[in-house]
């Protein structure tokens, strides 16, 4: 004769409650991990958070600035020295990639120079040597009529600038790359008549520097 078993409401109450506990202590589990988680982050960004870099133009100097016409294409010969400094007492700054162009009134007159990167440690400083060309880079129409009117005034204003990717390091932990982006504004005295350089700016102009 086969045995029925029958369980009572009783014992089915209790293997439910031991399933909820389990799906519990898993939930408690992962909550705890992802807690500490997100609380590494929040420590590292609300209380390491790194300053972004500084950049100043220590010094910039035209060599050749030619304008030729039908079509309009520009020859160009400039060096240029950057101050870099990483203002963060903890946190040093891989600079993994560097490309350096001139341009005048909105238009890039020289192709992107790289350099090579380097690793800048806490409150470090370095000096960026880049030297600019550009033969027979196309410009707009207005460039010569840019250039007239700035002998006029008997100033020019030229922007040297940097994109690149960097990565933060605080200890052993290394952030993914970033973006940046730095114009520095190098203000030359040009005229009456167009020269073909040198011009020179040691003004030693601040930078600004988007992150």
């Amino acid at each position: 004769m086969s045995q029925i078993h029958v369980k009572s409401p009783q014992h089915c109450a209790k293997k439910n409650l031991s399933i909820d506990k389990r799906y519990k202590k898993l939930f408690y589990a992962f909550f705890t991990f992802l807690f500490s988680i997100l609380s590494i982050i929040f420590i590292i960004y609300f209380l390491l958070h790194p300053s972004k870099p500084e950049f100043s133009l220590k010094e910039a100097d035209i060599y050749q600035l030619n304008l030729f016409t039908n079509p309009q294409l520009v020859n160009s010969s400039i060096q240029l020295t950057l101050l870099s400094k990483n203002p963060n007492q903890k946190v040093g700054i891989y600079y993994d990639e560097l490309l350096v162009h001139a341009s005048y009134k909105g238009q890039q007159i020289t192709v992107s120079t790289s350099l090579p990167p380097f690793y800048q440690g806490h409150e470090g400083s370095n000096l960026l040597t880049a030297s600019l060309t550009g033969n027979g880079v196309p410009v707009a129409s207005s460039f010569r009529y840019e250039v007239i009117r700035d002998t006029t005034v008997g100033k020019m204003v030229m922007n040297l600038k940097v994109n690149g990717r960097l990565r933060w390091k605080l200890g052993t932990w290394v952030s993914r790359k970033y973006r940046f982006n730095v114009n520095c504004a190098a203000i030359m005295p040009f005229g009456p008549s167009i020269p073909s350089g040198p011009l020179s700016s040691k003004q030693g102009t601040q930078c600004s520097t988007a992150v």
